[in-house]
């Protein structure tokens, strides 16, 4: 595979979830970091506040120990509620400044979220949300101005760019709400991760296709996230009706490969989009799905196995 293609792995993937329902036994940072590395991966995000130093020496110290790049940090804030701006912009500011006083090549995203597993309805619907679900009107215009003040002032005050994540379980989860959010921001001010695995399950179907939100939303991907999702479990959750953490805990997101997401078509689109930026594998781990550091052997594996792929994606677009 070409220089172009970086991996890094996420907090996540060792058990460390934003969500309190979800956690785990609590991995230390430093064997994470440590397993991290010897699993094939070279970049990593921040992981919840606290979880690794907050004192930039110290984290820089820790990164270099093992060559690794600081990807991002994940920042939930309950945009639709425009008291939780405030302090929502305060931890972003907090976040984006340790990241920018680590950062190395590339430059990491402050990567902004809503709060997502918070609203009931929401969370209920999570991977079938229907149309009329959604925010309305005044909500969406206090949502995207939330997110474009936090990103405005992100990189007025640290030079960290904001990228938007679309998640499960919280207001910008299905196709059309991206787009909306997107319609609704500066482009130059927030860009958007893709999530594999979260844009399929929130599609709300079984035959969704990633390529259609690789092709959507080309224009605002700046940063890229990889994670499967199980079309059995998701259909399942479906049609019994299960909550996000329910089909969480039943492994809707599976390991890469096993799922329905095309990562040879989101490898095309990688090298078509000339994207140089790294992909982050999130693997979220819960209690009884076994080694987080096996699992995430297996995915830099699978994702080895499709270097030929990439290759010859290369070879012919250079015909």
């Amino acid at each position: 595979m070409t220089s172009r293609f970086k991996v890094g792995n996420a907090p996540c993937s060792w058990g460390t979830l934003e969500f309190e329902s979800a956690q785990c036994e609590q991995i230390p940072f430093d064997r994470m970091l440590d397993e991290l590395r010897d699993t094939g991966y070279t970049g990593t995000e921040l992981g919840d506040w606290g979880y690794m130093p907050t004192d930039a020496a110290a984290l820089r110290a820790e990164l270099q120990r093992r060559d690794l790049v600081m990807l991002g940090a994940f920042v939930p804030v309950a945009l639709r509620d425009a008291a939780a701006h405030a302090p929502g912009l305060a931890t972003a500011v907090k976040t984006a400044r340790l990241l920018a006083a680590v950062a190395t090549q590339p430059d990491p995203y402050l990567v902004l979220a809503d709060n997502n597993g918070t609203d009931a309805v929401r969370t209920r619907l999570a991977g079938r949300v229907p149309a009329d679900a959604g925010l309305s009107a005044q909500e969406w215009t206090t949502f995207a101005r939330g997110a474009e003040q936090i990103a405005k002032t992100v990189l007025e005050e640290t030079g960290i760019r904001t990228v938007f994540h679309h998640h499960c379980a919280g207001f910008v989860e299905r196709p059309e709400e991206i787009a909306r959010l997107l319609e609704m921001t500066d482009p130059k001010l927030l860009g958007l991760v893709f999530d594999t695995g979260h844009y399929v399950y929130g599609s709300g179907t079984t035959q969704a296709d990633v390529r259609d939100g690789l092709r959507r939303f080309a224009d605002r991907i700046w940063y890229l996230h990889l994670k499967d999702c199980d079309p059995r479990v998701a259909r399942s959750a479906r049609e019994q009706e299960w909550d996000y953490f329910t089909a969480l805990r039943h492994g809707v997101f599976c390991e890469l490969g096993k799922g329905q997401v095309d990562f040879r078509a989101v490898f095309e689109w990688i090298r078509e989009h000339h994207y140089e930026g790294y992909v982050l594998v999130e693997q979220d781990v819960l209690p009884g799905m076994g080694s987080p550091a096996e699992s995430a052997r297996r995915n830099r594996e699978y994702l080895r196995s499709l270097e030929p792929v990439f290759a010859q994606t290369a070879a012919e677009g250079s015909k």
